[in-house]
């Protein structure tokens, strides 16, 4: 499992939301998962992912309720940490 820290969470979540298809040229702290058009399925998904790579569990309300990448981010980190 990989040490969570928010360089390490940013980097899975910029390769994840690339993958999902993403403009990683968006792909910032203070972005929306709207400006991202990331809908609830990749919500989902990258809830898994979260999940597999860091050993923290996120429901689809936790991050559906915030409002940016950075505010997941620091959820995952202070949840693993």
């Amino acid at each position: 499992m990989a040490a969570v820290t928010a360089e390490a969470v940013e980097a899975k979540f910029s390769e994840a939301l690339a993958e999902m298809g993403s403009d990683p040229e968006k792909f910032a702290r203070d972005a929306t998962f709207e400006d991202l058009d990331v809908d609830s399925l990749d919500l989902v998904e990258l809830a898994q992912i979260v999940e597999e790579e860091f050993g923290v569990e996120l429901r689809g309300d936790d991050v559906k309720d915030v409002g940016t990448v950075g505010a997941v981010i620091d959820l995952v980190v202070a949840r693993g940490g």
